[in-house]
């Protein structure tokens, strides 16, 4: 039954990205508001699927604040990278640059406002993610992040990333860091178990702490549901 429920999700999920996608490049020259609400619409659609076609609930324990915050999330499956925008006030996501240069995909993320990482750039990789966050504080957008940069199964977890550090200092914001277990049922494979995700939101975590500190504290809450 799993297996038959996560193929019609494919179906339903991918065509249906097509016609967001489309949609995006067709309010794009009304400005940014109607950009955004066919972005959060397509993360709905998302959300709906999930919940009625692969029987997937989400029980959140807290909320994330509106305002200029750095949010760090655990990365353990691609359900948690849509759900970001759920979660959060049109939040500029730090994703993989390749995710960035997909045709029509990639343009659409680019129009929305996401940071665009090349893990091979070094030092140019991060003084663009600290340029393109400087302007989504000007925005007052927050800057949605997994440090640990992929996806790793639960019950791991590995060191943050040190991009996430020299991001941190940069900007100068307080965390709020969310932990989760969705890969207990949201595997590599196709099939997609129903059950529940359980999402906790942690205390936020001033800004201008020394580096181990921010993250060791950082690391310790998006692992609080890692067991």
């Amino acid at each position: 039954m799993a297996v038959i429920r996560s193929l019609l999700f494919n179906l339903l999920f991918y065509p249906g990205t097509l016609v967001y996608v489309l949609g995006v490049i067709a309010v794009s020259p009304l400005g940014d508001g109607p950009v955004q609400a066919t972005v959060h619409g397509w993360s709905n659609f998302h959300h709906w699927l999930v919940r009625h076609v692969l029987g997937i609930r989400f029980e959140i324990d807290g909320k994330v604040p509106e305002g200029a915050y750095l949010i760090a999330f655990k990365h353990e499956a691609m359900v948690e990278t849509i759900e970001a925008l759920r979660f959060a006030e049109k939040p500029v996501v730090v994703m993989k640059r390749e995710l960035t240069t997909i045709p029509l995909f990639g343009w659409v993320t680019r129009r929305y406002g996401v940071i665009g990482v090349d893990r091979e750039a070094g030092a140019r990789a991060l003084r663009n993610m600290l340029a393109e966050g400087k302007r989504a504080i000007e925005q007052g957008r927050p800057v949605a992040i997994f440090p640990e940069g992929t996806r790793v199964p639960h019950g791991k977890r590995p060191e943050l990333r040190p991009g996430f550090a020299g991001l941190y200092r940069a900007l100068g914001l307080p965390v709020v860091p969310v932990a989760h277990d969705s890969a207990k049922i949201w595997g590599r494979g196709l099939a997609k178990r129903s059950g529940v995700i359980h999402v906790r939101v942690g205390e936020i975590i001033p800004a201008g702490l020394k580096r181990d500190d921010i993250e060791a504290r950082v690391h310790a809450a998006i692992n609080l549901l890692n067991s």
